[in-house]
């Protein structure tokens, strides 16, 4: 009798969009203390998860590599991927030996303000937390991802959260569902550099303002409000290292979309529309775009 087929588990990564990003200065643990409103979106990757004797692999399938707003190198494998530190992270937890065959396929563009990396690491500890029978709650699941990145926790709520300190204090949050035309670039920016140039920039980069107007909008779903109050204090510093994302704004403005922010620490653009029409027309007139709602 054939031995029966291991089991699997398949979870989705939702990418996010920032509505604001306010960064409040370097911490003493070299992190930067911000608040910022994090809503995860329809742009996902897939993590499959299959029981293994023992030991863990990881294989990542790029569909879309080498494509607009992909990097042609292919994404590590090893150690290094937030996947792997993930699933490290949860082995502790494990009732038994039990190994696992990882399978990431990657439609998230990577190291561009979209919070993949940390998606990923989400998804691969709610799948494995259930193909392994760790029975950890989400409290205590929150406690591992802030162990593996400071967006984690963010990524495991899978609805809109307020995220403050170095982005591990949530606070649960509503948002209206949102259409975008999202614009990502073939080249990376890598979050610490990001916030490194906000730090270089002093005086030319301030904190934005106190945000409490801007949650009240997203609650209330006053788009007119929302859009007149979206921010990114990192935008200055990548704007003015990366031309070509300032560009991008204004060009999604003036498509037609009704606001435009920077993803995270970028450099992808997102463009607000007006509703799921307005996305596709934004799609069509901005080369590279994607369309994507956000989960409210």
């Amino acid at each position: 009798m054939a031995d029966p087929a291991p089991r699997e588990v398949r979870r989705s990564a939702q990418a996010k969009i920032n509505l604001f990003l306010r960064v409040l200065g370097l911490r003493e643990d070299e992190y930067h203390d911000l608040e910022t409103l994090i809503v995860p979106i329809s742009l996902a990757d897939e993590v499959l998860c299959r029981e293994a004797k023992s030991g863990l692999s990881l294989r990542v399938e790029s569909p879309a590599a080498g494509g607009a707003g992909q990097p042609a190198d292919p994404l590590s494998e090893g150690p290094d991927n937030l996947v792997v530190v993930a699933a490290l992270a949860l082995a502790e937890a494990r009732p038994s030996g039990l190994g696992a065959e990882i399978v990431l396929t990657k439609h998230i563009p990577v190291a561009a303000g979209l919070g993949g990396g940390s998606a990923d690491a989400a998804a691969t500890l709610l799948a494995l937390n259930e193909l392994w029978s760790c029975g950890l709650d989400d409290d205590a699941l929150q406690g591992v991802g802030s162990l593996v990145g400071s967006d984690v926790p963010a990524m495991l709520a899978g609805r809109p959260v307020l995220a403050r300190g170095r982005g591990v204090k949530l606070e649960t949050v509503e948002a209206p569902l949102l259409w975008w035309a999202v614009v990502p670039f073939d080249f990376p920016v890598r979050t610490p550099d990001a916030y490194r140039w906000w730090d270089e920039d002093g005086d030319d980069a301030p904190s934005g303002p106190d945000p409490a107007a801007i949650i009240e909008a997203s609650a209330a779903g006053d788009l007119e409000a929302l859009v007149a109050l979206m921010f990114n204090d990192l935008e200055a510093p990548v704007f003015r290292r990366h031309t070509e994302v300032a560009e991008t704004k204004q060009r999604l403005l003036g498509a037609g979309a009704v606001g435009a922010i920077m993803c995270g620490s970028g450099p992808t653009m997102a463009g607000l529309a007006a509703d799921e029409k307005a996305a596709q027309e934004l799609a069509t007139a901005v080369p590279g775009a994607l369309v994507a709602s956000s989960l409210g």
